[in-house]
């Protein structure tokens, strides 16, 4: 392996891809000055258990912890970068002297997307948003939650779970997107049979009504609620790197290796990566992103990522684990159990030969979920 020889990298993000890419650093040999700049206070943690253990009342609070890091890199937290200057090698802070660089890592990650900037509309994308969250919801509160994806059904499943009335307000039907009609329908019977009201509609949006904020549906209907929680995707925070010379039409884009420029690589929520220039905000793709992305920056024949992404939900009693091109379309093929019903093991074959797998309740190792998208396994 041949090492490029740096004597301080600068990661921007203390979440799990600045984490990965500061373990991998150091695995890879690196024993220069390593400092880590998040715009937290929290050390890394957990983000997926955020709407899921975390938020029921009877979770585990300790869930999102992660292990102490052993990477020993200066953290300062607390801190957002707030300018890049690739020709200096420099990083402008919001609260102290710019700070020099040899190799960057960029994995400033995203913020939770809002329709409105009434201090109604609730967000869940750290974790004081998920304790302010869990303690509304002590208080039975009805609930109105804005988005059908992953994150919104997930927040729906803890808001039912704790005993509240609530309403799920999406523009398809919820997490058809995300997974295809047949997994999401199953996941819908479950959700209204526990009492969860769906409302499908062409368009939303969130308004003010005296001091409260509301919904408004394309037919003029107005939903109200205690609580307002909008779960409609996320927005990359690349607003820092805007005179940075490094954004191609606003974007942050890497490419397989996660190179953006000269000494700078990218990885996480923040970027856009490969051939297709995807972003994928998926927990396990922003670990393999970092991984990679850190040794390229080490290394220039390190080799490009080639990463199947791998996801999993938790939401009314059940469990997806999904490896493969999604949303899947049309009926699968049954591995184990039934097509309708749980546990069972499911898997599609897509026009252009690919395979998606989907276990359902079913504990299965992700190795094996993997090797079931692959022919030469069969």
């Amino acid at each position: 392996m041949t090492i490029n020889r740096l004597e301080r990298v600068v990661v921007v993000g203390g979440g799990i891809a600045g984490l990965t890419a500061c373990d991998t650093l150091r695995e890879r040999g690196f024993d220069g000055d390593l400092v880590v700049i998040g715009s937290e206070s929290h050390a890394a943690y957990s983000r997926p258990a955020l709407s899921k253990a975390l938020l029921k009342l009877d979770g585990d609070l300790t869930a999102h912890e992660l292990s102490p890091a052993t990477h020993g890199a200066r953290e300062l937290r607390g801190v957002s970068a707030i300018g890049l200057d690739i020709e200096r090698r420099t990083v402008s802070l919001d609260d102290r002297d710019d700070l020099t660089y040899d190799g960057l890592v960029i994995a400033t990650g995203s913020r939770a997307r809002r329709l409105s900037d009434h201090p109604g509309e609730l967000t869940l994308r750290g974790l004081d948003d998920a304790h302010a969250l869990r303690d509304r919801l002590e208080g039975r509160p009805e609930v109105v939650v804005l988005g059908g994806g992953v994150l919104g059904m997930e927040i729906a499943s803890g808001a039912v779970a704790a005993g509240c009335r609530v309403t799920l307000i999406a523009t398809s039907e919820p997490m058809s997107r995300q997974l295809g009609a047949h997994v999401a329908g199953i996941l819908t019977t479950s959700a209204r049979e526990q009492g969860l009201r769906i409302v499908v509609t062409a368009s939303a949006s969130v308004d003010a009504e005296g001091e409260r904020a509301v919904v408004r549906t394309a037919d003029g209907s107005m939903y109200t609620a205690d609580v307002l929680v909008s779960a409609v995707g996320d927005v990359p925070n690349t607003e820092w790197l805007g005179a940075s010379g490094i954004l191609s039409g606003g974007r942050l884009l890497a490419d397989e290796y996660g190179r953006i420029a000269p000494g700078v690589v990218a990885a996480g929520d923040v970027t856009g990566w490969g051939p297709g220039a995807i972003r994928t905000p998926l927990w396990t793709s922003a670990i393999e992103q970092a991984r990679a992305a850190a040794s390229a920056l080490l290394d220039p024949e390190a080799p490009a990522l080639r990463f199947q992404n791998y996801f999993w939900t938790e939401q009314f009693g059940h469990s997806v684990k999904a490896v493969g091109p999604l949303p899947v379309r049309g009926a699968p093929e049954v591995l184990i159990g039934e097509p309708d019903a749980t546990p069972s093991l499911l898997r599609w074959h897509g026009a252009d030969g690919t395979r998606s797998v989907m276990a359902i309740d079913h504990r299965i190792p992700i190795p094996r979920l993997r090797r079931l998208t692959d022919a030469s396994f069969d």
